[in-house]
């Protein structure tokens, strides 16, 4: 592919070369007129070219975009599960120890301060799961 499009650029630079050259002359040959055309053809094949490349390109992009957004989904999904299961588990050692009396007023203090702290991360980690859900 890269040899075919620098042998397309080498000859399209020979021949603008010589396009160069001709329009100084007043009078063009039959073969002066075919090299023009020729010119052209290769011109207009070099942007064909370039434009599917670009077009490829982008495909080839958005494809990775949609790739790294699932992933940041499922990593979002695996956090909040986690937060959630620790959230269930401070809360289940709260009442199984405030029940059986173990618990000073402290310890429930922070107990309660760790549950608060475990809402809100998972809160924020909600939100930016629905806005990535968006975007997809």
């Amino acid at each position: 592919m890269k040899i075919g499009f620098t042998f397309i650029l080498v000859l399209f630079t020979s021949i603008s070369s010589l396009y160069a050259q001709e329009e100084t002359l007043p009078s063009e040959t039959a073969l002066e007129k075919q090299q023009r055309k020729e010119l052209k053809e290769v011109r207009k094949e070099v942007n064909k070219r370039e434009k599917k490349e670009k077009k490829e390109a982008r495909i080839e992009k958005e494809a990775k975009e949609a790739e790294k957004l699932m992933k940041e989904i499922t990593s979002k999904e695996k956090d909040i599960s986690k937060i959630e299961k620790q959230l269930i588990s401070v809360q289940e050692k709260l009442e199984k120890d405030t029940q059986k009396g173990k618990l000073s007023p402290n310890d429930i203090e922070k107990m309660n301060k760790k549950i608060e702290t475990l809402n809100e991360k998972l809160m924020k980690k909600s939100k930016k799961l629905e806005k990535l859900k968006r975007k997809k």
